[in-house]
Order: C-alpha cells, then sequence, then structure tokens
C-alpha cells in the first residue's frame, strides 16, 4: 500500500502582537493539530504558539531552523516527518511565510517531493500597504531591501523611475533604523513631486499610512525611527 505522505501548512505570524481572535477557526484548527514546525526564529514561533493557545505543550514542540546558520543541504531532513504521513507548518518571524521571508527552498523541496503545500490566509504588510496607498494595484513591484553597494543601488532605483513612469507602483522595505536616511535616498533619485506611501506598524494601536509627495516628507520621517515601514511610490 502506497504511503500518504503529510503536508505542508505555511503559516502566518502577526505583524505585531496578536492572539487567536486574529484567525480564522480554519487556521486554529489545523494549526493546534501540529506539533513540528520550521523557523527561521524559535522565540517568535512559541509566541505565536503560545498566543494562539495551541493544546501542544511548548516541551513537545518539534522545531527545525532556516536562519542565517542553517546548511541548505538540511533542508531535505526537515520534510522526513512529511515523508512518513504526518503534517507539519513552516511559520514566518512575521506576516507571510517565503514573502520577503526565507522558506521559498524549502517549499521548492517539497513540491519536488510531491508533499502537498498548503498555504493559510493570513496578514501581508506588502499587500495590506499597497490596499490603503492609493496606487495602482493591478502593476506593481515588491524590490524588498535595496542593496547595499552604491552603483547596484543606483541601478536600481534608476530602473524603479523608469518603472514607476509607466504607472507601476513601486514597494520597498528597510531595516527600521534607516527609515528616516532612506526617504531621504528616494527624496535624491525620485521627482519631488513623486507621492510616497509610508504604512508603519501595519495592524497595531500605533498604525500610520500616510501619502503625500515626497517634498511633503521632511517633518514626518524623523517619526518613523526604528518602526517597522512598507515604502510605496506611485503617481
Amino acid at each position: 500500500m502506497q504511503n500518504v505522505k503529510g503536508k505542508l501548512y505555511l503559516i502566518p505570524n502577526f505583524l505585531g502582537e496578536g492572539n487567536k481572535d486574529f484567525l480564522p477557526p480554519y487556521n486554529l484548527d489545523i494549526i493546534h493539530g501540529l506539533d513540528e514546525f520550521i523557523v527561521e526564529n524559535e522565540k517568535p514561533a512559541r509566541a505565536f504558539l503560545k498566543a494562539i493557545e495551541s493544546p501542544i505543550h511548548q516541551n513537545d514542540f518539534i522545531f527545525h531552523f532556516m536562519d542565517k546558520h542553517a546548511d541548505p543541504q538540511d533542508f531535505p531532513s526537515y520534510l522526513k516527518a512529511c515523508d512518513k504521513g504526518k503534517d507539519i507548518g513552516l511559520i514566518s518571524d512575521a506576516g507571510l511565510p517565503c514573502v520577503a521571508d526565507p522558506g521559498h527552498q524549502l517549499v521548492r523541496i517539497a513540491h519536488k517531493k510531491y508533499i502537498e503545500v498548503v498555504p493559510l490566509v493570513g496578514f501581508s504588510s506588502i499587500m495590506m500597504a499597497l490596499m490603503a496607498s492609493g496606487f495602482n494595484g493591478q502593476s506593481f513591484c515588491f524590490h524588498g531591501y535595496l542593496p547595499h553597494d552604491d552603483q547596484l543601488k543606483k541601478k536600481k532605483l534608476k530602473q524603479a523611475l523608469s518603472d514607476l513612469s509607466r504607472n507601476e507602483t513601486q514597494i520597498f522595505i528597510e531595516t527600521p533604523y534607516r527609515n528616516a536616511s532612506f526617504i531621504a535616498e528616494l527624496k535624491q533619485s525620485f521627482p519631488s513631486e513623486t507621492k510616497l506611501c509610508v504604512a508603519v506598524d501595519l495592524t497595531l494601536e500605533s498604525e500610520q499610512i500616510n501619502t503625500m509627495p515626497l517634498n511633503e516628507w521632511s517633518s514626518k520621517q524623523d517619526a518613523l525611527h526604528k518602526r517597522p515601514a512598507v515604502f510605496l511610490l506611485g503617481l
């Protein structure tokens, strides 16, 4: 008799603080039945499972890690339980797994092994920011983080300016402590009338979403220091 493989569930995490009421019952039913997870970092994964009141004791969880120290050659072994018929989960540190987040390599391996991959609904700061920006949602490009190299950065921003001229919304993220300096870089690279939307602290009580021309951001950019943000440029 052919072995029935388990499923790999892609589990979104909260963008900030949350609890089980943030999740649909379908998600809770699935996650409450899992005790083995692939995670980037253990602390946010445990905090998430505690917040949704998993019935499984914390000591009984099994974690496999995909942090910067992980060896990709070990990733296939993380799916051994699925090969034996057990369902497991991939939990993001925040937001959606595999979107501006590690995990795509593992999902690719799962497909090669004919393991069913099931994405669960959840928060996406990128999509929420796009929804609220007032910019074109039919055509957009998510760049993630800009390169550190100055020449590569200039090239990337030049291409973004060209794409923006065709009404393609340009979306970026940045390390929170660099928010103000990132806006300064955008001011140097784009016409002053270009509209910038900055969405910070999404889903939190301190959430703010503002869209205005670049030349009007000088009085606001310092208030964004160390706050998780998504940056969108549009016409």
